[in-house]
C-alpha cells in the first residue's frame, strides 16, 4: 500500500475513533481468487477455551448493527456473506447480547473489514451457543474478498442480566504494545500513588522494555499519560535523568563512585533494552500502538545512539491527587457530567445548557469525542465509548447529535455537533464512556470472603498490618456500595448485617466500626468510621457483608406529570379508614370527630420510571410480604415514597408516604415486554425500559394538607427513601417542586428531579420568594 493512500486511510480512520493498524504493520493479504470452488461444510473446528469475541463494527451504524468482526487466535477478522442467513444472525446477535436478529447485511455495508476472513459459509440451525458451534469450512479457509463482508441488524432489546456491553473501542494492534507503565527513577516516589513521573516501558515477551527518547514530543507524552489515566502532560526535567545516567557510566568505570539512592534505584535496573526506537503520535491517539512505531531491529548496531529511555511527567485529576505532592489543582469542567455509572470514571455522558443537564446522542460516538469528555473531567482519555445507554437512560433533554471532536479540544462544547430533532434520537441512544483512570491500589486494602461465588462475602479490611472484619451496626447500601466500587465489583446489591449462613472457619477480628459513607467514596477508608473498634455486635455472625452487581436499577420520577395532576380534594373522613389504618393521614386526624367531617388532600400522580440496567426488585421475597386485609393486598416495601412539604425554612409541615402496594410495569418504551404484573399474586417490579404508574385517585396517594396554612412551600417526593433496594444512581430519587397555596387552590411550578438542574439554578428555587399572584406564566 503506498503511503498517501495509509495517510488517508488513517486521517478517515481518526475521525471515526476506529484505528487501522494495517497502516502501522503488516497485515495478511486477503484471498483474491476469483473462483469459488464447491465446497461441503464441515464443523469448525472444536471451539477454544476461551469465549470467542465478537464485535459490531463499520460505519455509519447504530449500536446494535455493524459489520461481525471475531477474534480469533489474537487477530480481529470478517465472515463472509456465502450461504448467511438470518440464523446466523441469531447466534452472532445472542452472543452479542440482544434478544435476536431482524436481519443481516451482505456485500460490505458497513464497509470493508481488514485483515483475515475468518469464516466462510457459516450455516447455523439459530439455537447455537456461538457461531464456532455452527457448520462452515473451517478457521481461516475463505475465497472471498473484504468486498463479501457479512453484517447484521440485532434487536435493541437486550438479555436480561446481560453483562457486556456494545463497545465502540480502539482496534489497536496490541500485539505489538499491550500494555504501558511508568517506572518511577527515585524512591520515594515509588511508595506514592499513583505513579506520575518515570521512564516509560512496554511488555515485551516476559519483560518490560524501554522506548529511545530521540525526537520524542510532547504528543507522545499526552498518549501516554492518557493511557495511564493523565489528562495533561507537564515538562519533565531532563537534565537530572541525564546526571543519573552520567552517574550510571561513572560507577560501571569506577566503583567506588558515591551514587544518591535514586540513581541507585536506577543502576539497580538491567541494561537498558529498548524496544521501540521512534514514536510519531498526533496527540489524539487513545492507545499508542495507534501511533506510527518504528520497533528496533535485532541487529542494529546502536539502538538508542545519543539518546536514553523515554522520561514522562503526567499532572493527575483532582480525584488522584492527594498523594501527588502537587500544590496547584487542576481545574476540571463544571458543565460537563458523568451519572449511572458504577466505577470511577465511566457513566452516561450529560452537559449542561440553560441551567438543564441533558444527554448526549450516540449517532457517530467515538473515541475521539469520549476522550474529550474523560480528559475534561480529570480523567485519561477514553477507554471505551459505548453507545445505546449502556449506562442506563438519562431523562429531560437531549442536547447533542453527530458529535465530532478531533481530539485536542479542551471540551466537548467545542466540538462540532448536530442539532437535536425528536426523530434523530431517544433516550434508548445516550453515550456513555469509560475512561482510563490512574492506578492507586485501592482494591488492595480490602477483600471478601465466606461468599458463595466471588461477588459476595463478608468484608475485610486492611487496618496498618491485621486484616480483619467490620461492625455491621449502621451497615447499609451505602456503605456496600463503596465496598463493590473499591473492589470493582460494580453495585451493591444488598448490605448484609448478618452472615452466620457464610462460611466462618477463617474469620478474623473485628477491626473497624462506626462506618459511614457519602456513598461516592472510592474507598471505605475515605468514609467516616470510629478510631477505636466499638461494636455492640461483635460476634462473627454480625460481620459486615456486601452481594455485588454488576448492573443496577435507577429509578426516577416524572416530574412533569406530576405537576399536571396536582389538585385539592376535601375527602369525608367515612371514606378514610382504611387509610387511616396504613398512617397515610396527619397526626391531627386521630383527634377528628370520625366519621364526620373530612381531611383536605393533595393529589397528584406518580410515575416512577427505571432508567437503569438492572429490574428494580423489593428486597424481601413475596415468603415476607404483608397483608393488608382493609386494602386487600400485599405490601412488598412498606416505605416505597415519602411525600413532604417543606416550608421556606426546609422544615418539613406536612408528610406522607406510600408503601409499594403493587409494583408492576403499566407500561414500557417501545419494544420492551412487561414482566411484572400483581394480580394473582404476580411478581413484583419495574423492568428496565417501564415504569409504574400511582395514579392520583388511588389511597394514600396525596398529602394531607388539613393543618397547612396558606403560603409558598417547597413539595418533595423521593423514591426508596431508606435506600432498601440498590440503584445506580440516588441523587436522582428525589423530586422538587414550587408551591403556592391560597387557601382553596394549589398550583405547583419548577418540577424537577433533585439533580436535573445546576448548583446556581437549584439556589435559586431554594430562595424563591413565591409568586405574586395565581397565575402561571
Amino acid at each position: 500500500m503506498d503511503k498517501s493512500r495509509c495517510k488517508q486511510q488513517l486521517a478517515f480512520s481518526l475521525l471515526l475513533g476506529l484505528w487501522l493498524p494495517h497502516c502501522l504493520t503488516q497485515t495478511t493479504p486477503s484471498n483474491t481468487a476469483t473462483s469459488k470452488p464447491t465446497t461441503t461444510p464441515t464443523p469448525s473446528p472444536s471451539p477454544r477455551p476461551e469465549r470467542l469475541k465478537v464485535r459490531l463494527s463499520g460505519y455509519p451504524r447504530k449500536h446494535n448493527e455493524g459489520r461481525i468482526e471475531l477474534f480469533y487466535k489474537g487477530e480481529w477478522g470478517t465472515i463472509c456473506d456465502d450461504d448467511f442467513t438470518i440464523a446466523n444472525a441469531h447466534v452472532l446477535c445472542h452472543h452479542l447480547g440482544f434478544v435476536s436478529a431482524t436481519g443481516w447485511t451482505h456485500s460490505a455495508k458497513y464497509g470493508k473489514g481488514q485483515g483475515k476472513i475468518w469464516l466462510d459459509n457459516v450455516q447455523c440451525h439459530g439455537g447455537e451457543k456461538s457461531i464456532e458451534f455452527c457448520k462452515s469450512r473451517g478457521w481461516g479457509n475463505s475465497d472471498c474478498t473484504h468486498d463479501e463482508d457479512a453484517g447484521v441488524v440485532c434487536k435493541d432489546e437486550r438479555i436480561p442480566g446481560f453483562v457486556d456491553s456494545n463497545v465502540i473501542d480502539a482496534q489497536v494492534d496490541e500485539n505489538k504494545v499491550e500494555e504501558v507503565r511508568l517506572r518511577p527513577v527515585v524512591g520515594v516516589a515509588k511508595k506514592k500513588l499513583p505513579i506520575t513521573e518515570g521512564v516509560v516501558e512496554v511488555k515485551y515477551k516476559d519483560g518490560w522494555a524501554q522506548i529511545c527518547d530521540v525526537g520524542w514530543t510532547a504528543k507522545n507524552t499526552r498518549v501516554v499519560c492518557g493511557m495511564l489515566g493523565f489528562p495533561h502532560e507537564r515538562k519533565v526535567n531532563k537534565n537530572f535523568y541525564r546526571r543519573l545516567k552520567k552517574r550510571a557510566a561513572e560507577k560501571v568505570s569506577r566503583p567506588k563512585v558515591n551514587v544518591s539512592a535514586g540513581g541507585r534505584l536506577y543502576l539497580e535496573r538491567q541494561k537498558n533494552n529498548f524496544h521501540l526506537h521512534s514514536v510519531a503520535c498526533t496527540g489524539t491517539e487513545v492507545h499508542l500502538a495507534a501511533c506510527p512505531l518504528e520497533f528496533n531491529k535485532p541487529n542494529a548496531t546502536s539502538s538508542c545512539a545519543g539518546g536514553m529511555p523515554a522520561v514522562i511527567s503526567c499532572m493527575p485529576g483532582p480525584l488522584f491527587m492527594q498523594n501527588s505532592g502537587l500544590k496547584k489543582k487542576l481545574k476540571i469542567s463544571t458543565n460537563v457530567r458523568l451519572k449511572g455509572g458504577a466505577k470511577v470514571g465511566e457513566g452516561r455522558v450529560e452537559v449542561l445548557k440553560d441551567n438543564v443537564w441533558g444527554t448526549v446522542c450516540d449517532d457517530r460516538w467515538n473515541l475521539l469525542s469520549a476522550s474529550v469528555v474523560c480528559r475534561e473531567l480529570g480523567f485519561g482519555s477514553a477507554k471505551e465509548a459505548l453507545t445505546g445507554a449502556r449506562m442506563g437512560q438519562g431523562m429531560g433533554p437531549i442536547y447533542m447529535n453527530e458529535v465530532k471532536c478531533l481530539g485536542q479540544e479542551r471540551s466537548i462544547w467545542d466540538c462540532p455537533v448536530k442539532n437535536i430533532t425528536s426523530e434523530n434520537c431517544q433516550h434508548s441512544e445516550d453515550a456513555a464512556v469509560r475512561c482510563n483512570v490512574p492506578y492507586m491500589g485501592l482494591e488492595t486494602s480490602i477483600r471478601i470472603v465466606g461468599g458463595r461465588s466471588s461477588y459476595e462475602g463478608r468484608v475485610e479490611v486492611q487496618v496498618g498490618s491485621k486484616w480483619g472484619t467490620v461492625c455491621s451496626t449502621g451497615w447499609t447500601t451505602k456503605e456496600a456500595m463503596v465496598v463493590c466500587r473499591q473492589l470493582g465489583l460494580g453495585y451493591s446489591m444488598h448490605a448484609i448485617t448478618e452472615t452466620w449462613y457464610w462460611d466462618s472457619s477463617n474469620v478474623t477480628d473485628m477491626v473497624m466500626s462506626g462506618v459511614k459513607c457519602m456513598g461516592n467514596e472510592m474507598a471505605l477508608s475515605q468514609c467516616q468510621y470510629h478510631k477505636t473498634v466499638s461494636c455492640q455486635r461483635a460476634a462473627a455472625k454480625f460481620a459486615a457483608g456486601v452481594i455485588c452487581s454488576e448492573t443496577a436499577s435507577d429509578l426516577v420520577l416524572n416530574a412533569s406529570l406530576v405537576e399536571q395532576t396536582v389538585y385539592i380534594e376535601d375527602r369525608p373522613l367515612h371514606m378514610l379508614y382504611c387509610a387511616a389504618e396504613e398512617d397515610c393521614l396527619s397526626k391531627s386526624a386521630a383527634k377528628a370527630n370520625w366519621p364526620y367531617g373530612h381531611r383536605r388532600l393533595l393529589r397528584f400522580s406518580s410515575q416512577i420510571h427505571n432508567i437503569g440496567r438492572a429490574d428494580f426488585k423489593p428486597k424481601a421475597g413475596r415468603h415476607s410480604w404483608v397483608w393488608h386485609a382493609c386494602h386487600g393486598h400485599y405490601h412488598s416495601m412498606d416505605i416505597f415514597t415519602h411525600y413532604d412539604l417543606l416550608n421556606a425554612n426546609g422544615t418539613k409541615v406536612a408528610e406522607g408516604h406510600k408503601a409499594s402496594f403493587c409494583l408492576e410495569d403499566t407500561d414500557c418504551q417501545e419494544g420492551i415486554s412487561k414482566r411484572y404484573e400483581c394480580a394473582n399474586f404476580g411478581d413484583q417490579g419495574i423492568t428496565v425500559g417501564c415504569w409504574d404508574l400511582y395514579r392520583h385517585d388511588i389511597d394514600c396517594q396525596w398529602i394531607d394538607i388539613t393543618d397547612i396554612k396558606p403560603g409558598n412551600y417547597i413539595m418533595q417526593v423521593v423514591i426508596n427513601p431508606n435506600y432498601e433496594v440498590a440503584e445506580s444512581d440516588f441523587t436522582n430519587n428525589a423530586m422538587k417542586c414550587n408551591c403556592k397555596y391560597d387557601g382553596h387552590r394549589i398550583w405547583f411550578h419548577n418540577c424537577h428531579i433533585g439533580d436535573a438542574l445546576s448548583e446556581e439554578a437549584e439556589r435559586r428555587f431554594e430562595k424563591y420568594p413565591g409568586q405574586l399572584n395565581n397565575k402561571i406564566s
